[in-house]
């Protein structure tokens, strides 16, 4: 059963909600008809690798190197920051010597340094030293299929960034409900149903914008999801903390997986300021920017 792109969109928001772990790999890769592992899978979008055709074709066109025997591939260079990189099956998308090319990574075999994310997450940076990649392991892609893997993972990103934003809210109405201050609930003080307001409607602008990226996937729809996912996370932070009171930052607090989590994903595929670029480029460039904001 083909998963649509809408349906991965709902599972990593849930998965943002309730801060499962994982890298989510397969939501990345939806447009692609792969045999993948049944191993976790997770996806680095490279650049500044060295690719080199492992055997190099004999031609009188050209000069050395451009061309192989065959597919396989020699790879040098460094995987920053790779979601659970150390323990997942690497599935890499980059520019190869003879165009965009996808193949698996053993972290097994890399230099693995570990690293985490404010929230904890594996983010494990692998370094190849002229890695091989056998011929069968090389899949070729089209411009479009490396970008569309490109905007799938700034989505998907978003789509976390709305489940935690919805954690959040539910937090913070379930506190300020049951926390009583000068006999009466927070939630009955005027000052705080204004923050809860702001709250909730940070958190729907999320929803509303990946949910509509999600619908049909676009350079504009992502760039527009993402940069206001990552806009909202500073002010849903701080009225959720501010709420919670000091409560909010305790080490086993329930808020502290959200926003920590929110704090992270803020900047991974891109920031807001990224998106935004993105976005008013894409804007100067129409015949007809109403049309372009309009879809």
């Amino acid at each position: 059963m083909t998963t649509t792109l809408a349906s991965h969109v709902a599972a990593l928001r849930e998965a943002g909600r309730l801060a499962e772990p994982g890298p989510f790999g397969e939501a990345v890769l939806g447009h692609l008809e792969l045999t993948l592992p049944e191993a976790s899978l997770t996806v680095a979008l490279a650049d500044g690798l060295t690719l080199a055709y492992a055997h190099p074709a004999v031609t009188r066109v050209g000069p050395a190197g451009t061309s192989g025997e065959d597919a396989a591939l020699r790879v040098s260079g460094t995987l920053p920051r790779v979601p659970y990189g150390a323990t997942s099956t690497v599935i890499v998308l980059t520019e190869g010597p003879g165009g965009p090319v996808l193949f698996p990574v053993d972290p097994a075999r890399t230099t693995v340094v570990p690293g985490t994310n404010l929230a904890g997450e594996p983010r494990d940076t692998l370094h190849l030293h002229d890695y091989a990649v056998s011929a069968a392991d090389v899949r070729p892609l089209a411009p479009g299929e490396l970008a569309e893997a490109g905007l799938r993972a700034a989505l998907a990103r978003a789509a976390l960034i709305a489940g935690a934003a919805e954690r959040c809210v539910e937090l913070t109405v379930r506190h300020t409900t049951t926390r009583t201050q000068f006999g009466r609930p927070l939630s009955r003080f005027q000052a705080v149903k204004q923050e809860e307001a702001r709250l909730i409607e940070e958190s729907a602008l999320i929803r509303a914008a990946v949910d509509a990226a999600a619908r049909e996937l676009s350079l504009v729809g992502v760039a527009a999801a993402k940069a206001q996912a990552s806009a909202s996370v500073a002010e849903i932070a701080r009225i959720a903390h501010q709420l919670h009171g000091a409560i909010g930052f305790t080490e086993l607090g329930e808020l502290r997986f959200a926003t920590t989590r929110l704090w992270s994903w803020r900047d991974e595929e891109g920031d807001e300021s990224y998106w935004a670029t993105r976005l008013g480029r894409e804007a100067l460039a129409a015949d007809d920017v109403w049309a372009l904001l309009a879809v």
